[in-house]
């Protein structure tokens, strides 16, 4: 074997060149000379790397078509749509003149393209279109859907094909792939006259747009070492090496030479070495050789069981590399537990997509709530004209949409994502008929998904599990006891009324008591989840009533952890509980999620439609598990007998270690203004039971947000790690006000990985800021 090593390392150096391709860091396509087509070519190389140059959609969407955009029965307007050379961005025509990046939308950011009238917005104002003709492009995040018409059903057609290949191909892309597509991007609009040339100007103006403010000496004597035909330009392998150098990872390098020694390049053992230093399950001799066919770009190497610097960067960037743990981001977790054990993804107000005041209502925020994992949503249920109940946030200037049209979105839409239980949880101010009304509704649309009456084979004793409700939809309301008044119907009290009272007019409250009877149709749908208010906590002897669910304001909830601690800790082993936020957070504001988690309430609900710190929050907890909705809480959250108090958690038992090493291309937060660059930092939150909170940060670094270094340690001792999640965030730092938020990453301490890791960045959308990552080293000690 060393004799084979040797041979192939004297090869290496001093008789045949290892490819281009896999021999340099990060190495790059040649880019083409000016006879391949100019810049043009440089963009169209993603496609062909894609393998769809020749694809007859993606040719299509290249030329351009021009769509109706349909926003309303008046507001239908013709606009020229054409997919840029990038194969990422497709450009489209504005009445009025804005900045460029406003003219353009990523196919990353593309959350779902649908045919048809497969959306609100076609649904009511599409039907002068057939709808072979019509699609709908839907975003992440906040955006507003996008749709269209097409002059022809074909066309149509291939933009909804040509968009899925795209996005299989991006969502196949290595971050390698990615990092390439994307220098090559503003390679591309960096070349002002489209000669495939580089000027020192041009070069400048590259080095703006990816966010470093190099000096000019230095650059200029990195330009002057890559031109090497003195022709005062770079062109061809010119620019490659330009490039190459600018994306050298000194960090990693360092990494990677400890470990290989003076022959540079890695062999198995010492591949091995690394892994058990990164404290990897499972590292083996084999493991370590898996690991080198997989990621190895050069094949004399892969032979000879050797990893060069290139193959230990694709490894270390690669989903392997990441700090979410791969095993986690599929259904890992047992899923046969009571409902009662697992935090499940809860949604407020669902129906809003903006404030609780005046914002719109829509179909569309339900199905935008299960993409993001939804589990539980809200439907306020009010008299409607024509006999037909309505949703939206009474006696407001919200607007108003069918109740109907919201049951037949979860239908179509409540396990795209996810095939465990949806909680549909009813808020009721309808009168009888129109309760029986929505009863109809619910059977008649849903159909077998409802689930209307006790599994043959559930325990009594227990609510059923995630995995025996596989695909079925819940209705939580409230249900008529077996005593029932003169007239068949009792008057329910409705959760949390005294409190809410306190926060509407005496007409408002005296019009919901009118509407507090219960008809025996709605009250029969009600099966596992009955409505009740939360008056004492029972003590563990009382019997248990699993099916009971408490709804509580993010108000009194925080007064139940801060008196009875450990004995709501308890109440929440048996049955489920839902917090909601305050009704007088009328922007839709969000309250902390990790306080009502660290004493094991289930459904905590938040605004969906509000981005900060706190959906951040809950997209951490739930990322995980598959993104199913479901977390299977702590032990110390689901044992009836738990003496866990959130409020007193005992001693430190772990010790957190967080080196920020580096991070690379951050995104530019003024794109418009290109010596606009950001000076960033990096702050670590922890996210606990309150002992465990705390928030460090490292300093700033001025004007580079392309490769900054930072390499500060930060610690963190902790009493309740199982419940703990950590918060990546990244900021512009400003000395004259608050700062501006560039990035962040959240995910639970149990599913982080140790060792050298890479973060890929999300933006406060959660929409993915790729190629920017934050490179780190963590260290988890238990005592």
């Amino acid at each position: 074997m060393l004799c084979g090593r040797w041979r192939y390392l004297r090869r290496r150096r001093d008789e045949t060149p290892v490819p281009a391709q896999v021999a340099a860091p990060l190495a790059l396509p040649t880019p083409p000379s000016p006879q391949d087509g100019g810049t043009k070519s440089l963009g169209l190389r993603a496609l062909k790397k894609m393998g769809l140059t020749e694809d007859e959609d993606v040719r299509a969407m290249l030329q351009g078509s021009r769509l109706c955009k349909i926003r309303s029965h008046t507001w239908q307007k013709e606009r020229f749509y054409r997919l840029q050379e990038d194969g990422v961005s497709v450009w489209f025509q504005r009445r009025f003149r804005r900045a460029p990046s406003q003219h353009i939308f990523f196919v990353q950011h593309i959350e779902a393209v649908r045919e048809g009238h497969q959306s609100e917005g076609l649904r009511r104002f599409g039907g002068a279109f057939e709808p072979a003709r019509c699609l709908t492009i839907a975003f992440k995040g906040r955006r507003k859907n996008l749709d269209l018409a097409a002059p022809t059903a074909e066309e149509a057609q291939r933009w909804v094909r040509g968009l899925a290949k795209l996005r299989t191909c991006l969502d196949a892309m290595s971050q390698r792939e990615r990092l390439d597509h994307w220098i090559h991007s503003y390679l591309h609009r960096a070349d002002s006259n489209q000669d495939s040339k580089m000027s020192f100007k041009e070069i400048k103006s590259l080095l703006r747009m990816v966010n470093v403010d190099m000096n000019d000496m230095y650059a200029y004597r990195l330009f002057k070492e890559c031109d090497h035909s003195n022709n005062k330009r770079l062109e061809g392998t010119e620019i490659e090496e330009f490039l190459r150098r600018l994306l050298k990872r000194p960090e990693l390098e360092e990494i990677f030479h400890r470990y290989s020694g003076e022959d540079r390049v890695l062999s198995a053992p010492e591949l091995l070495k690394f892994l058990e230093d990164q404290g990897e399950d499972g590292a083996t001799l084999a493991r370590a050789q898996q690991l080198i066919q997989n990621y190895e770009l050069n094949e004399t190497a892969k032979q000879h069981q050797l990893m060069t610097l290139d193959g230990f960067m694709m490894y270390l960037l690669s989903p392997e590399g990441d700090a979410l743990d791969p095993a986690h981001t599929c259904v890992f977790q047992d899923m046969d537990q009571p409902l009662a054990h697992y935090f499940i993804s809860s949604s407020h107000n669902t129906y809003l997509t903006d404030s609780q005041i005046g914002g719109p209502s829509s179909t569309e925020a339900y199905v935008r709530a299960f993409a993001q994992g939804c589990r539980c949503v809200e439907l306020d249920c009010w008299e409607g004209s024509g006999g037909e109940p309505v949703i939206y946030h009474g006696h407001t200037l919200t607007s108003k949409i069918l109740f109907r049209d919201v049951v037949q979105a979860v239908r179509d839409h409540a396990f795209t994502l996810s095939p465990y239980p949806v909680i549909l949880s009813l808020e009721n101010h309808c009168g009888l008929q129109q309760q029986a009304v929505m009863a109809r509704h619910l059977r008649t649309i849903l159909g077998d998904m409802l689930v209307t009456q006790t599994l043959d084979s559930q325990n009594h004793e227990e609510l059923p599990s995630p995995e025996q409700l596989k695909g079925r939809v819940l209705v939580k309301g409230k249900k008529l006891p077996a005593a029932r008044s003169e007239d068949g119907r009792i008057l329910s009290d409705r959760e949390e009324e005294e409190e809410e009272e306190e926060e509407e007019g005496v007409e408002a409250a005296e019009q919901r008591r009118q509407a507090k009877q219960i008809s025996p149709e709605l009250s029969a749908l009600v099966v596992y989840c009955c409505a009740t208010r939360l008056r004492t906590l029972c003590p563990a002897s009382a019997p248990h009533q699993p099916c009971q669910v408490s709804s509580l304001s993010e108000r009194k909830a925080k007064k139940l952890i801060r008196e009875a601690g450990n004995s709501f800790v308890r109440h929440n082993t048996r049955q489920l509980t839902r917090v909601y936020p305050l009704g007088l957070r009328m922007n839709s504001a969000n309250y902390s999620p990790q306080d009502m988690w660290n004493s094991g309430c289930q459904l905590v609900a938040l605004n969906f439609q509000t981005p900060g710190y706190e959906m951040d929050l809950n997209a951490g907890r739930f990322l995980i598990n598959g993104q199913c909705g479901y977390i299977l809480k702590p032990a110390c959250l689901r044992q009836p007998n738990t003496s866990f108090d959130p409020e007193c958690p005992g001693l430190p038992t772990t010790t957190l270690t967080i080196q920020v090493l580096t991070a690379q291309q951050l995104p530019k937060l003024n794109a418009e203004k290109p010596n606009s660059i950001v000076d960033p930092l990096v702050r670590v939150e922890i996210h606990g039971v309150p002992a465990d909170c705390a928030r460090k940060e490292t300093n700033y670094i001025l004007n580079n947000g392309f490769n900054p270094c930072w390499r500060h340690t930060l610690r963190f001792q902790l009493r309740a790690p199982e419940l703990v999640l950590v918060r990546f965030v990244v900021e512009d730092y400003d000395t004259t006000s608050p700062n501006d938020f560039v990035g962040q990453f959240t995910l639970p301490l149990t599913s982080l990985k140790q060792g050298y890791r890479h973060i890929h960045l999300l933006s406060k959308d959660g929409a993915s800021l790729s190629p920017a990552t934050l490179f780190v080293h963590i260290r988890i000690q238990r005592s």
